[in-house]
Formats: C-alpha cells, sequence, structure tokens
C-alpha cells in the first residue's frame, strides 16, 4: 500500500547475481583524438574519455606538454604514449587506477594526500573526473573524505546539490527547515533543501564554495540553503568529516566543499559545452498542469599566454521548475487551530491514568490541497588562473547563484468547533470520556511562500614555493539572503458551522489518510467555499534576511625532509548580518460579504488531492487578492510593532561577527606511520543592535529604543591525527579532534520579537548569554584498495556534546516558555552524544568478458545512536537529536562501457524526530517524527563519438510519498503527508 517502505527485490537480485559472474580481463580501447596540451590537461582528458582513473599531483606534470596522440587506444596505451618524452613513469595501482609519477629513488609508497590537500582547490589532485578517482581521494587522504565525482554529479537524477550529497555515507537531506521552510510549507515543494552529516543538524555544518565559508542568509539559523545550488555546474564535491588545525573549525557535523571547474581541468588550449534540456513533474500532469520546466547550461575555457600560463573559465545555466504537489496536513491544524484532542480521557479531558497516551491521541481538523509554483534558477562561475612559474601560482575565482520561487497553497479545512471534552463530552461504557464535536467549519485557506534567494563568493589568491616554505593566502567576500518578499494569505469560512455532535471527524484508509465522516451538506460546501463569508480582507507578511562576509587568511608550510613539516597561519573573518519582519492584517469583515463576490477567482481545480479527495478549489487569482489586500490597508493593519509608528524600526536586528584564528601543526613521518599534532585558537566576538521595546506592569507598550547586546567566545581547538599505512592496499587511522558551533545571530540578541495572529500574541526573545555547543570527537577507521578492484571503507566515530542546542522550525531554539506569558527564550541543553558506523563499498567488473565488463555495483550504510539532554527546564533529558535516522543506506546497480552509461540507485533512511515536544506536554511521547522513507532514481545516458551526450533520468521512480511526518513514534493519527511524484529529465549536452 502507499506510504510504506516498499521492498525493491529486483535490484538487490541484480547486485547478489553480479558475483555469479567471472571471466578473463578483456582490455578495452577507445577512439581517442587529443590534441597537443599541458599534461595534466591531456591526462585529464584520457580520465574523462576512458573511464580510467588516472591519478597525478600538480607538481609532478607543472611546466610538461604532452603530444597530440589519436586512434583506438586502452587508457594505459595513451598515458603511456603522452608521457613518453618526459621523465615520468605510469603504474596501475591495487584499484586499477594509473599513477604517474617520477620513478622512485626508493622502495614506492603511494604518497598520502593530507586533509589539507582534499579542501583546497589550489593543490587537490586534478583528476576527479571519474568515481575511481574520488575513491583514490578518499584512500590518500589522512582523515575520513567523502567525495562526489564529476562523473557521479552527471548520472544522478536529483533536482539539487543538496540531494546529490544524499548519496554519500553519513549524510542526511531533509527538505524542511527553520522559518518559512519549516514542516510541511517546505516539504510540499518537492525537493531536498539542508544537508546533516553524521547526526548533527545542518546548522552544525560548514558549507564553502572553492574553499570558502560562504554567507548563512536564513533569519533563524547558520543553516545554508544548499536547493540554490544546481547538480550541473560543480566538478566536485568533498565531505570533510574530521577537522584539523588549519581547517575552521567552527563544525560539529561535517564540511562540505563545492567545487568548480578552471580552465586546467580541461585538455587542449581551449573548450566548449552547452547543455540544453527539460523536465516534467508528473504530479503537476494529475492536476491537469502541463509540469513542463526547461535546462540550459554552458561552459567554456581558454589558456592562453606564451607557454600556456594563463587559463580563464566561464559557465553559466539557467532552469525552472513548474510544479503542483499534493498535502495533507492534520499536524500543521496543531499550531494555529488546536485541532486534537485525547480519543479517551478523564473527567478534565487529559489523558487517563494507564493509557498509552501516544496512542490515545485524536485528530480534530486536518486540511487537504494544492501546492502550486514554480522554482527558477540561474548563476555563473567564472576563474582566472596564472602560473606565473613552477613554483608560484594566482588565481581568482567568482560563483554565483540566484533563486526565485513562487509557492502558493490552496488548502480546504475540516475543523472540528465548539469541542468539549471530559465530563462535558460523551461518556463511554467503561466511564471514560471522548470528545464531542458540536460542529464542523469547511473552510478555505490560500497562502503564499514565496521566496527570493542568491548566494555569492568572490576570491583571489596564491600560493609560491620560497626554498622550505610554501605560502598560500587569499581575501574573499561571501554575500547571501533568503527575503520572504510578499507572502499573504486569506481565508473564508461558513457563516454558520454545521451542527455535529458525533466524536471524531474521520476513519482512516489502507494508506493512513483520514476519509472524513461528514454530511452531503458538508461535502457540498467543501466544493463550493464561495458560499462562505471572507474572513479578512488578507494579511501581508514580508520578511528580508542577509549577511555579508569577507575574509583573509595567510598559511605557510615549511618542509622538514623527509621527516614531514610544520604549517602554520592565520584566518581573519568579519559578517555583517541583518533580518527585519513586518506584517499587516486587515480587519475583518462583518457585513456577511461571500468570497464568491470578491473577483479573485474564474476558474477551479478540479480535484483537491487527485486520487484521494474528489472536490474542487478554487484557483486564486493573486493579483486580484493583492488588490484587495492594499484597497482595504490602513494604519492600523500594522501588528508586528506595538503602536504603527514604529513600522520599519520594530522587529529588525542587525549585528557584526569578528571571528580571528591562529593555528600550528605539525606533520611527522615515520616509515609507514603518519603523526599530525595540531592545536587552533579561535577568537569570535558578536555585537547586535536592535528595537527595544518597553511595557508597563499592565502590559502596555510605554516605550522603545534601540538597544545593544555583546558575546564574545574563546575557544582553543587541539587535534591529533594517526594514520597506518603499512601497504599499498590498505589505510588506518585514528583520530580526536576538537570542535564547535556557535548559536545563531538571531539567538543571540536581547531583542524582542512580537508575532500576532488569530491564535493570539508571542514575544520571542533573544537571549545574549547562550554558550557555544562544543563537541569532542573521536574516528577510527580503515580502508582497503584490493587487487581485485574492490574499494572498501569503514569508520566508528563519536561526539560527545556539550551545551546542545537544537531547531524548533521556525522560532528560535530550546525555547523556555513562561506560564503566565506568550514569551519565548533559548536556553542552553545539558550533554549529548553521537555515535555511529559508516561502511562503503564499491566494485567493478573488468573481469566480465564483452559487454558483461560495464557492470559494477556500490554502496554504503549508515548506523547512529544519539542521545542529548534538552535541558533543566525540560523533563526531556534522553532524546534521540532531531533530524539524524538511526539508519540510512544507498544501493546502486551501474553499468558504463561503449558510450552507455546506467544507473539505478535505491536511497533509505528510517525514521528521525524532527521536533520536539510539539503539544507542549513536557513529554518524549508527542515529538515530531519523520517516516521511513525511501527513493529510487533511474539514469540513462549515450555519449555519441560526435561530442553529443543524451541523458534520461527519473527521480522518485516507484512514485513513493516525499514526506510523511506524525506526532507520535508509534502512531499516524495526526499526520502531514506530501506527494509530489516522479521528475523526468532529459538533456542534450554538445561538447568541442
Amino acid at each position: 500500500m502507499r506510504g510504506r517502505i516498499r521492498q525493491f527485490p529486483a535490484l538487490i537480485v541484480a547486485v547478489a547475481g553480479l558475483s555469479a559472474f567471472c571471466a578473463a580481463a578483456d582490455a578495452q580501447t577507445v577512439s581517442l583524438q587529443i590534441p597537443a596540451a599541458s599534461l595534466g590537461a591531456a591526462l585529464t582528458e584520457v580520465a574523462r574519455l576512458t573511464g580510467r582513473g588516472v591519478l597525478f599531483t600538480p607538481d609532478t606534470v607543472e611546466g610538461l606538454k604532452a603530444p597530440a596522440i589519436q586512434g583506438n587506444l586502452t587508457a594505459e596505451q595513451a598515458v603511456s604514449q603522452l608521457i613518453a618524452q618526459t621523465p615520468l613513469e605510469v603504474v596501475a595501482d591495487t584499484a586499477g587506477n594509473l599513477v604517474v609519477r617520477r620513478p622512485p629513488k626508493a622502495k614506492p609508497v603511494v604518497p598520502a594526500v593530507t586533509l589539507h590537500e582534499a579542501l583546497e582547490p589550489v593543490e587537490i589532485v586534478r583528476v576527479v573526473a571519474t568515481r575511481e578517482s574520488a575513491d583514490a581521494l578518499q584512500f590518500k587522504a589522512i582523515a575520513p573524505v567523502s567525495a562526489l565525482s564529476t562523473a557521479d554529479l552527471e548520472h544522478t537524477a536529483v533536482h539539487n546539490a543538496a540531494e546529490a550529497l544524499q548519496l554519500l555515507p553519513g549524510i542526511n537531506v531533509t527538505n524542511t527547515g527553520n522559518s518559512f521552510f519549516g514542516g510541511i510549507d517546505g516539504a510540499s515543494r518537492g525537493e531536498g533543501m539542508f544537508a546533516q552529516v553524521r547526526g548533527m543538524n545542518s546548522e552544525y555544518t560548514l558549507n564553502m564554495i572553492n574553499g570558502v565559508d560562504v554567507a548563512q542568509g536564513m533569519p533563524y539559523s547558520r543553516e545554508v540553503q544548499l536547493s540554490l545550488l544546481p547538480p550541473f555546474g560543480l566538478q566536485t564535491i568533498v565531505v570533510s568529516k574530521t577537522a584539523q588545525a588549519d581547517m575552521q573549525s567552527d563544525f560539529i557535523g561535517g564540511a562540505v566543499d563545492f567545487r568548480t571547474p578552471t580552465a586546467f581541468d580541461f585538455a587542449g588550449d581551449h573548450s566548449f559545452s552547452m547543455t540544453l534540456g527539460g523536465r516534467l513533474e508528473t504530479r503537476a500532469v494529475d492536476y491537469g498542469e502541463n509540469g513542463i520546466g526547461s535546462v540550459a547550461s554552458a561552459e567554456a575555457s581558454q589558456k592562453f599566454g606564451a607557454e600556456s600560463q594563463f587559463g580563464i573559465y566561464v559557465s553559466g545555466y539557467y532552469d525552472i521548475r513548474q510544479f503542483a504537489n499534493s498535502e495533507m496536513g492534520a499536524l500543521m491544524e496543531l499550531t494555529g487551530d488546536k485541532a486534537w484532542a485525547f480519543a479517551a480521557g478523564d473527567r478534565a479531558g487529559k489523558n487517563p491514568a494507564g493509557y498509552n497516551a501516544e496512542r490515545n491521541l485524536q485528530s480534530t481538523g486536518f486540511n487537504v490541497g494544492i501546492s502550486s509554483g514554480y522554482t527558477a534558477r540561474y548563476g555563473t562561475s567564472a576563474s582566472l588562473v596564472w602560473n606565473a612559474s613552477a613554483v608560484t601560482s594566482f588565481y581568482t575565482r567568482v560563483t554565483y547563484a540566484y533563486a526565485h520561487t513562487e509557492q502558493n497553497s490552496t488548502l480546504s479545512q475540516i475543523l472540528g468547533a465548539d469541542i468539549t471534552t471530559g465530563v462535558n463530552g460523551i461518556i463511554t461504557s467503561d466511564g471514560f470520556y471522548r470528545p464531542k464535536i458540536g460542529k464542523v467549519s469547511t473552510r478555505l485557506w490560500y497562502e503564499t511562500n514565496p521566496e527570493m534567494a542568491d548566494l555569492g563568493t568572490a576570491q583571489i589568491g596564491g600560493q609560491s614555493a620560497l626554498g622550505r616554505a610554501t605560502v598560500f593566502g587569499k581575501f574573499y567576500y561571501s554575500w547571501g539572503n533568503n527575503d520572504r518578499p510578499n507572502h499573504i494569505e486569506i481565508s473564508a469560512r461558513p457563516d454558520n458551522d454545521f451542527i455535529y455532535g458525533g466524536s471524531s471527524l474521520a476513519t482512516f484508509d489502507a494508506d493512513g489518510f483520514p476519509v472524513p465522516t461528514l454530511t452531503p451538506a458538508m461535502f457540498d460546501r467543501l466544493g463550493h467555499v464561495g458560499d462562505n463569508l471572507v474572513r479578512r480582507g488578507g494579511q501581508l507578511t514580508i520578511q528580508h534576511s542577509g549577511q555579508d562576509k569577507f575574509g583573509s587568511m595567510l598559511d605557510a608550510q615549511i618542509a622538514l625532509g623527509e621527516s614531514g613539516w610544520i604549517k602554520l597561519g592565520g584566518k581573519h573573518v568579519e559578517s555583517w548580518r541583518s533580518t527585519d519582519n513586518t506584517d499587516f492584517t486587515n480587519a475583518i469583515y462583518t457585513d456577511g460579504t461571500k468570497f464568491s463576490t470578491l473577483g479573485l477567482y474564474t476558474e477551479n481545480w478540479r480535484e483537491v488531492y487527485p486520487g484521494k479527495y474528489g472536490w474542487s478549489v478554487p484557483k486564486i487569482d493573486q493579483d486580484a487578492l493583492f488588490k484587495l489586500f492594499h484597497a482595504r490597508v490602513t494604519a492600523a493593519s500594522s501588528d508586528s510593532c506595538a503602536i504603527p509608528a514604529l513600522l520599519g524600526i520594530c522587529n529588525t536586528q542587525k549585528g557584526r561577527e569578528a571571528v580571528s584564528a591562529t593555528y600550528v601543526m605539525g606533520n611527522l613521518q615515520l616509515d609507514t606511520l603518519e603523526i599530525q599534532p595540531g592545536l587552533r585558537f579561535e577568537h569570535t566576538e558578536i555585537k547586535n543592535v536592535f528595537w527595544q521595546d518597553a511595557y508597563d506592569k499592565a502590559g502596555h507598550w510605554s516605550s522603545g529604543s534601540f538597544a545593544s547586546s555583546r558575546t564574545v567566545y574563546d575557544e582553543l581547538l587541539p587535534s591529533l591525527f594517526v594514520n597506518w599505512r603499512p601497504n599499498e592496499a590498505g589505510s588506518y587511522r585514528a583520530l580526536i579532534w576538537t570542535s564547535y558551533t556557535k548559536p545563531a545571530f538571531v539567538q543571540l540578541a536581547s531583542a524582542e520579537t512580537i508575532t500576532r495572529n488569530d491564535s493570539g500574541t508571542s514575544i520571542l526573545a533573544g537571549n545574549p548569554d547562550l554558550k557555544p555547543i562544543k563537541a569532542l570527537n573521536g574516528d577510527v577507521s580503515a580502508q582497503w584498495s584490493l587487487a581485485d578492484g574492490t574499494y572498501i571503507q569503514t569508520s566508528f566515530f563519536a561526539k560527545a556534546l556539550r551545551n546542545y542546542l537544537y531547531n524548533s522550525g521556525s522560532t528560535l531554539v530550546n525555547p523556555a516558555l513562561g506560564d503566565e506569558t506568550q514569551r519565548v527564550q533559548p536556553q542552553n541543553g545539558g550533554d549529548g552524544h553521537v555515535y555511529g558506523l559508516e561502511i562503503e563499498f564499491r566494485r567493478e567488473f573488468p573481469e566480465f568478458k564483452g559487454w558483461l565488463s560495464g557492470l559494477g555495483v556500490g554502496a554504503n550504510f549508515t548506523r547512529l545512536w544519539t542521545q542529548v539532554d534538552l535541558g533543566s527546564n525540560t523533563a526531556l533529558h534522553h532524546e534521540r537529536i532531531q533530524n539524524a535516522p538511526s539508519g540510512m543506506a544507498n544501493v546502486q546497480l551501474f553499468y558504463e562501457r561503449d558510450g552507455i552509461q546506467f544507473d539505478m540507485l535505491w536511497h533509505y533512511s528510517s525514521a528521525y524526530v524532527s521536533r520536539y515536544d510539539i503539544l507542549h506536554q513536557n513529554a518524549s511521547w508527542d515529538h515530531e517524527w519523520i517516516q521511513p522513507m525511501q527513493r529510487v532514481d533511474l539514469h540513462l545516458g549515450y555519449a555519441l563519438s560526435n561530442g553529443l551526450r543524451v541523458d534520461g533520468s527519473i527521480s522518485n521512480l516507484l512514485d513513493d510519498f516525499t514526506y510523511w511526518s506524525h506526532v507520535g513514534q508509534h502512531t499516524t493519527t495526526i499526520s502531514d503527508i506530501a506527494e509530489t511524484g516522479r521528475t523526468a529529465i532529459l538533456t542534450f549536452k554538445y561538447a568541442l
């Protein structure tokens, strides 16, 4: 049945069956025509065209040229011809990669790649075109690193870069977040937005583009909205799960670096490619919409100069996605309408002693509807590199991404009214009381969730060798904004609610959806809401949030011969944050105006939820709604400030954050043992400026003025990394490191934000005395690259947490609610821990005969154990960490030969806690949980010899539900469900 995890036996059987095939190796030749170029670019082209991993370091090929080659050649033959006139040699490692290197003077040892080299674009092994190259990068790093290669990104069926991360072990991707992304509002867009690494929420992740820590534009957290970034245009994605001393250390989960190419990642002196395509959203088709979108991108590079020492690269993209998705919201109605009760209550209506409160829950209202709209994205990246000499290079990079989303939700509400419980309810034969639902209100609610977001980076830097020292430096700037420019809503209600008298509103179908038990008159009104009375003349909310960040860093690494090196450096970052929120609520209609007379719609959605709920609802004309709002708005409509005169001043906050860091670290090589101790110090000063209101004893506003608060953090962060490589086939690591995460900007201000609506008034207050969340981290891992081409990596990790803070959705975190007021203020929690196990496996089968030699299989698995204390102001001291599934898995079956690429991927995540104690029972049973989810994606591509490539993909092939949250771990009585259908994408790429 729908909504539950279905079995996927075909993939499992196919994976298991691969081991039955065994045959002699069948060397493959490929038709190659590679022009004369720098050796690095030519080797890169061999890797791209043959699919064989070709590994080298930049200093190995620096200044070397390669001749033009052509013919039907194997990868090894091609590389041998390219290096024939150089002092280099090529050898195959145990994973089947071709390693280009200088002949060793002693017993050959595969050189280790430090974590800094894995994270800094200047020093990275340039060829990561294939999965094999990514595996090699992971194998050679001193600490656990997960990487997605160019080929991985090309062979996915994902919407954006966030969803691509889900392919890696230890990463969970959510389609909800803070602010207006919370709950089903975000989930009904139908795409992943935020990434959690190793059991830690997205606020605990450091996000980078080309090694630059990017601006955090979200209003209530340090999250970065990764759905901004498309999967195309990226060269590779590297996730570091530990922090060395030379890395910015304010992360606990992981550091994610999204990288774009330079001209030196392409063969020849120039290159050009263009991609055009289309996409189809099948759920929109179910609603009678076309659901058609488009994709376009182009990139070009050029090397110039007497020795091709300069290189410029430019790319750009545009895509648009049209969606119309289905949603059912019973959990959503808990907040505004408090639509829940205990199915059996005591005389006071509370859960009877001995009853399982979670299984005793009952919904007294829910909505069903359509979330429709579009997301248009465009962006660019550019780089200029100057290799001034064999030991000196300079670069500049710029990236920009923009997304504009229009999301409109038309919701049909079925709400119980005049509900009585306890002795005023319906007595049962066993002496308990069921709620009595006196009336039913059949309403319409229309709301928008628009968003304008952007994210940019610009940097200039370089490196140079000065004797035994190598100096690295850069200056950078990043900016980001997440704005909600014009959220508007309107509702319509019956003039007189329908008399009911029952104890419940619905039964449930086989999929777990509520089936309303209404009278024919009630159903008729659901489909004819024009007869309802309009509630207000609209409500408008305008929200802006953004950050500008400037940084500089300088590092020096001093070689100590063959015994290792010492590295030291510093970094300074200053950022400015601002956020504001303005709300206007027009007066209630009192003259009995019917909704149909407002001129807001001329046609209907023919079904509110195809396949589940068949009545129709209006298609609201948004332009007409804004005209109605502006015609009725008055000075009294402003309700975000204590008095209208403060409009534009109250509910505003600005702040400056300055972080200075210095570090020293060393690397000691003792034969096969590598030891790397480090020490980092970070000083942070945060100053907030905000508007502060004052109230008299009666609760009336008396005055207001600007105020400020200051917070200082000093953190000393030691680390120790040990890596043992007894041979070329195995690597064993033991690591211990310390890190921290600062509370969000808004949380640290003493400001109070006022929110008023039909449900009442709340005041959200910050807390400048919040402590940073600290972690002591450990990791033990092993990797094997075996002679038969098998790659295996396994890691066990642990995190000991202090001063925990958590995400509470659209408000501040860790709220402490006063009994007599609606004031909410964040507080630090207590201690916690994360234990985890990651296993990654990949195997190709080049020994298979003929066409079977293109087969391969990959898989990864993650198991998490988490626990945290939410704080002394609660009774919740042994809770699971939110957004941390206990189990995650990916299984991939792939085929690549003779220009054909086929990928089938199954992704699974187990149930996890999304929000704590949403019914405010100060208990664990009323947490919001996300059901186990699976998704099967399919990709098929074909590369023609004339430079044309065709790719088709289908995301969510089995049409599973993409979001299902519910109150309580073991019941789905009160749920939110989003059904977003399949996404099909077809692209044509032409490359010169």
